[in-house]
């Protein structure tokens, strides 16, 4: 029989397509796409039978061999849950390089009327995303890193939600400063509650007058006698110094973002005072507000040690 040419010439860019669709889709391909690009049902059937299919998941097809990567085990759950589907919690975790994934288990969001139901897929179903929550990273798509670490802080332990913030941060996916900033957005959503007792710390700042006033009493219940503040210690403005047991205190406040050039001049202002036999300490904004016997116990266990050091006939 011959195939008229009109028809060979359907069948090329029908072919070429389905290619382009399975190049972006990382090697898999679901069977409403292959019908909705036009390849009748005997057509997957024989591809199926020839090993041109291989089956993944119910009605997913790895194209040309039987393996996937990741990326395509990740786009078949995707296409088998149908439109709207999107990797979320510790599965875009680990698309974004900020957390693992659980073994054997893809995790999607799917839109709340969605009832698909797969092996290995756990599905979370919304009312909505935002158009914010939602992009596509490496052709897949994925919640946006906010939504992902408001989605995590629902499932990991503080530590492990603090290092997937860090990695966050560290990869640029999204600034520790702007995901403090978008809780504001979020209020009351499952998730904030956690992050805002990680970073609520790390963003709490006090006035120079309501900095001293804190460190006052904390001070002089650690046995310490009022100390100099703001002054100028080897060539370093110091929020307190203690001169006569050369105890130095510095507090800090934001513990994100510091500049290249900010890490250096502090690794080096606390090098000139450990060179010039200083003690020279740090604490957060909020340790000095909000953990005051932790900042006494310290201060107090160092101005023992100078003084034993023979620090205090300096």
């Amino acid at each position: 029989m011959v195939i008229p040419s009109d028809q060979k010439l359907e069948a090329r860019v029908r072919d070429r397509r389905i290619w382009a669709l399975v190049k972006r889709q990382h090697g898999v391909v679901a069977y409403r796409q292959l019908r909705e690009l036009g390849l009748g049902r005997s057509s997957i059937r024989w591809r199926v039978k020839s090993g041109r299919l291989h089956p993944v998941r119910r009605g997913v097809y790895a194209v040309g061999r039987p393996e996937v990567s990741q990326h395509g085990r990740w786009v078949a759950a995707l296409v088998a849950c149908g439109p709207g589907a999107v990797l979320s919690h510790r599965s875009a975790a680990a698309l974004w390089g900020i957390g693992d994934e659980p073994r054997g288990l893809v995790e999607v969001s799917l839109p709340a009327a969605t009832r698909s139901r797969q092996p290995g897929i756990r599905a979370h179903r919304r009312t909505a995303l935002r158009p914010d929550e939602i992009t596509e990273h490496e052709g897949i798509a994925v919640t946006s890193p906010i939504r992902t670490l408001i989605d995590l802080a629902t499932q990991l332990t503080p530590s492990r939600l603090e290092r997937a913030v860090n990695e966050a941060d560290k990869l640029e996916r999204v600034r520790a400063d702007a995901l403090y900033a978008a809780l504001a957005d979020h209020g009351g959503e499952p998730g904030i509650g956690p992050l805002r007792r990680l970073l609520d710390p790390l963003h709490f700042r006090l006035s120079d007058s309501e900095l001293e006033r804190a460190m006052r009493p904390v001070a002089k219940r650690a046995g310490l006698p009022v100390p100099e503040t703001k002054v100028w210690v080897n060539e370093f403005e110091v929020d307190f110094f203690w001169p006569e047991l050369g105890i130095v205190v510095e507090a800090d406040g934001l513990r994100y973002h510091r500049t290249a050039s900010q890490q250096r001049r502090g690794l080096q202002r606390d090098q000139a005072h450990i060179a010039a036999g200083l003690w020279p300490l740090r604490f957060s904004h909020w340790q000095i507000a909000s953990e005051p016997d932790h900042v006494r116990k310290v201060l107090r266990q160092v101005a023992a040690r100078a003084r034993a050091t023979g620090a205090a006939g300096r």
